[in-house]
């Protein structure tokens, strides 16, 4: 179906990848994984036609369908969310204009002409509305608000309603970019249990280890301006490139040894004229050694240590009868609950639950109609937000942003600080309104490295964040010293760090008094991810 061969690409004359070959087949379901900024988005957009490889060839087959999403969503105008699946917001008049233009140049023949053309009848088919509305309702969607105006929507509810229209369209090649990102619990196992069974391939670029597992059979890894292929799922992944580079690395250390003593011999005897001709076939030896390259480890996660913070007191933050609603909606009614200091603790419960709430009035971002919410003593509170624009200046450039959150910090400290974190050379002075989601969430942790807060409230801090780094958050998370509160769809990241969980549903809080697997066996769920949102 998909055929990548010797590609390269580069910037500025820093090379992304060389060499790069890539087969995807009808049945391919492939992860491409590799750290920010290792050239995964570039791939997909060679293969779109959207930019071109500096050499290399990208060839489709030519009655291949190609779907994308991509990471960010485009203006949606005044459509509704339905319209926007259904493709009405403007993609079937898109699509007839392109159609024409080919006509009219008399290019019918091509593959361009075919993926246009299937694509307007999949989206004027007569039960297109029926479909897209079935898509829209797995990805979350309650029935009211298929005819909203989508602009009233946030980012992440506007993205699945294009998600929802590229299913509708069931094309050939499904190219997904951090698809997960979008999407809560309920709706990311329903879209995961979708994927199993679709009828085509999946190319995606994903950072949940879960998801991966339970979804494709390869993975190709950008290492080194290399791409590399493993099959298997993601777990298997890593297995197979430890294995290879023990492998490696053991050959390269063999040869070495063999090189070190044939130079040895020779650089002893080669004076010696009874030995010297023995001296010299050595040195021939060494030079017809087809040469082992040392090979590069697997990345690991950096490692960076959160200061210990002011410590609080034993109580670090308590709710007494807590009322909440938003506006006639009642989210809680004489909620009580306390966190202990040193807390590691897991908001779990169906979306719409209330968690986010539960969180914000923890850190005081909402304000309940009745109740108190009681800080402990010397409490310091930090809240990192789904929302990361939400705190952080749009004025500031990414080192202002830095030492205004620590305005004890020298220059060259913070510029350190941001180049561990991949914010390098001009980099540190990007403007924050400009960063990616996954530079906002990099800027929010480093904000909170520089400057720890005593109790951390984390709503799904894991988003927009690489494999590699999600690694370092949780090395780092292990060795804080305050109080942990946090939301995450992510299983991995929650068995790492919780050694508490809380369900939250119906309005109530039932803390278990035990890690993941203490609750997995408590609350009777088979599936891990099916406990993250049960009843």
């Amino acid at each position: 179906m998909l055929t990548i061969r010797n590609l390269k690409k580069s910037y500025g004359g820093s090379s992304l990848f060389e060499e790069a070959d890539l087969q995807i087949n009808y049945d391919t379901r492939a992860a491409l994984v590799g750290p920010n900024g290792a050239g995964k988005s570039t791939i997909f957009r060679i293969i779109l036609g959207q930019e071109e490889a500096d050499q290399g060839t990208v060839d489709l087959d030519e009655w291949s369908l190609v779907g994308y999403l991509p990471q960010e969503s485009e203006d949606v105008g005044d459509f509704s969310v339905l319209d926007i699946a259904t493709g009405r917001a403007g993609t079937i008049e898109e699509l007839e204009k392109e159609l024409k233009a080919m006509e009219e140049a008399g290019t019918v023949d091509s593959r361009a002409y075919y993926e246009a053309q299937t694509k307007f009848d999949a989206l004027n088919d007569p039960t297109v509305e029926a479909k897209a509305k079935k898509m829209l309702r797995g990805l979350g969607y309650p029935a009211e608000n298929f005819d909203r105006p989508a602009k009233e929507m946030s980012g992440g509810w506007i993205m699945r309603a294009h998600l929802a229209r590229l299913l509708v369209i069931e094309p050939s090649l499904l190219m997904l970019d951090e698809p997960t990102n979008h999407l809560d619990l309920m709706s990311l196992l329903w879209f995961q249990d979708y994927l199993k069974t679709y009828n085509g391939a999946i190319l995606m670029i994903s950072h949940d280890r879960e998801f991966m597992n339970a979804i494709v059979n390869e993975v190709h890894e950008i290492s080194e301006r290399r791409l590399l292929h493993y099959s298997g799922n993601y777990s298997d992944f890593e297995k197979q490139r430890y294995d290879n580079y023990e492998r490696q690395n053991n050959a390269y250390k063999n040869q070495q040894k063999q090189i070190g003593e044939l130079q040895a011999f020779a650089n002893k005897f080669r004076s010696v004229s009874s030995k010297a001709s023995q001296a010299q076939s050595k040195l021939k030896e060494i030079e017809r050694i087809e040469k082992i390259e040392k090979p590069q480890a697997p990345k690991k996660p950096f490692r960076f240590q959160i200061p210990d913070p002011p410590r609080g007191g034993q109580k670090a933050v308590t709710l007494e009868a807590i009322h909440f609603a938003y506006g006639t909606h009642k989210v809680y009614e004489g909620i009580d609950l306390t966190i202990e200091r040193g807390e590691r603790t897991v908001l779990v419960g169906p979306n719409g639950s209330g968690k986010s709430t539960l969180l914000k009035l923890l850190g005081g971002e909402l304000t309940p109609q009745q109740g108190k919410v009681i800080q402990g003593h010397n409490a310091k509170i930090g809240y990192f937000s789904q929302h990361r624009s939400a705190t952080l200046n749009p004025n500031n450039s990414v080192l202002t942003e830095v030492l205004e959150a620590a305005p004890t910090l020298r220059e060259d400290e913070a510029r350190g600080i941001l180049g561990s974190f991949m914010f390098r050379k001009e980099e540190v002075y990007k403007m924050t309104r400009v960063l990616s989601g996954g530079e906002k969430s990099r800027l929010n942790l480093i904000k909170f490295l520089v400057d720890p807060p005593n109790i951390l409230l984390m709503d799904e801090p894991t988003t927009h964040l690489d494999i590699l780094t999600v690694e370092s958050l949780i090395l780092a998370l292990e060795n804080y010293a305050g109080t942990l509160v946090f939301i995450s769809h992510d299983v991995h990241f929650i068995k790492k760090l919780a050694k508490d969980v809380i369900h939250v549903a119906n309005g109530s809080a039932k803390r278990f008094n035990g890690d993941w697997d203490y609750f997995i066996e408590k609350s009777g769920s088979g599936n891990e991810r099916a406990a993250l949102t049960a009843e």
